[in-house]
This record gives C-alpha cells, structure tokens and sequence, in this order.
C-alpha cells in the first residue's frame, strides 16, 4: 500500500520535504512506519515522535491503512 506522510520540524528538515510516498506491506504498524522514516534520515538521528492518523494521536501499535492522513510531530522546544 502506498501512503502520504506528513513531516514536520526536525523531521521535514532532515529529510528536506514536507511529505513523502511510502510503499509499505499491509498491515504496517505506526511504530513500523515511523521507524521507516526514521531510517531515511542521514545520519542525524532524529528524536522520538508522536504519530497522528486521521488527525488523532496513535499508539505504536495501531495498524495504518490506505487513505489514512498520516503527520508526523516531533517535539518542539519553544522559547
């Protein structure tokens, strides 16, 4: 299955993009997705992030599926 996903912050910046297209076997967890796109990253390691799916947090293990809005949110440090 084919997914759009959303990156935001360190992540977008690493990846220089705001979205990208993963192809990915059903049945792809959240925690399998992210640590997909944590491993296109150069070598920066990127922090641990929250998940949204269909603009609602998920947990590691909640399957996505085709058509899902998946957006990607890393923490964000403010001052």
């Amino acid at each position: 299955m084919t997914l759009t996903v959303l990156l935001f912050a360190s992540y977008a910046d690493a990846l220089g993009r705001s979205t990208l297209q993963l192809d990915l076997p059903p049945g792809t967890t959240v925690e399998e997705l992210l640590d997909r796109v944590r491993g296109m990253a150069p070598a920066t390691a990127l922090p641990r992030a929250r998940v949204a799916v269909n603009q609602e947090y998920a947990f590691p293990g909640q399957p996505v599926a085709p058509g899902d809005e998946i957006a990607i949110i890393p923490p964000v440090a403010g001052g």
